[in-house]
C-alpha cells in the first residue's frame, strides 16, 4: 500500500489542535468524508494555511500517519471568495457543510454526494434565492443518501435531518434567521 495519495475535496469543518496544527475534516472525491491533520497551519508563515479554510474547495496530498493522515500539500481550485463577502451566503455555506458532514461517515464515498455539494457551492455564489436553493440542497441530499424517496413531497427536510441526526443542526438557527 503506498504511504500517500492525493485527491481533491471540500473543507467541512476546521477545528485547532495543539500550538500550530488544525484538524480538517474534508469530503474528498475520491474518500469521502475523512479527516486530517495539517500541521503548522496556523503559524503565519504556512504556505498552506489559506488553501485549508472552511468550504474551500482544494486539492491535496496526503500521508498515512498513526491516528490521522496528514495533509502534507495542499493547492486552492476554487476559495468561493465572493460568497465569503455575504453573511448570508456564508450562513448557507456553513448549512451545507454540517449537513454534508453529520449525515455522512468516514469512508463512505459517494460521488454523486460530492458533484451535489459543489454544483450547489457554485450556485450559492450567484444566486439571490438563498431560501430556495438551501432547500432543495436539504432535500437533494436527503435523496442521495436514501433517506428520502425522490420527487417525493417533503415538508421540512430541517426537522427530517435532525430526526434522523437524533439531534439539532447548530447551522440552522442562523440560516433561517438571515432567511426570513
Amino acid at each position: 500500500m503506498s504511504r500517500s495519495y492525493s485527491s481533491e475535496g471540500i473543507v467541512l469543518t476546521s477545528k485547532s489542535y495543539g500550538e500550530a496544527d488544525r484538524i480538517l475534516v474534508l469530503y474528498t472525491k475520491d474518500h469521502g468524508r475523512t479527516s486530517l491533520i495539517a500541521k503548522g497551519v496556523r503559524r503565519l508563515k504556512s504556505r498552506k494555511r489559506r488553501h485549508l479554510e472552511v468550504f474551500s474547495h482544494v486539492k491535496f496530498q496526503a500521508a498515512h500517519g498513526k491516528s490521522l493522515d496528514i495533509i502534507t500539500e495542499a493547492e486552492i481550485i476554487n476559495s468561493f471568495h465572493e460568497l465569503r463577502k455575504n453573511l448570508k451566503k456564508v450562513s448557507v455555506a456553513y448549512y451545507f457543510m454540517e449537513v454534508i458532514g453529520r449525515t455522512t461517515r468516514d469512508g463512505e464515498r459517494n460521488n454523486q454526494l460530492y458533484e451535489h455539494l459543489l454544483r450547489n457551492l457554485r450556485r450559492l455564489q450567484k444566486t439571490k434565492k438563498l431560501k430556495e436553493l438551501r432547500r432543495n440542497y436539504a432535500i437533494k441530499s436527503l435523496e442521495i443518501l436514501g433517506f428520502w424517496p425522490r420527487n417525493k413531497k417533503i415538508n421540512d427536510p430541517d426537522q427530517l435531518i435532525e430526526e434522523l441526526l437524533e439531534r439539532k443542526l447548530s447551522s440552522i438557527r442562523v440560516g433561517k434567521k438571515l432567511q426570513k
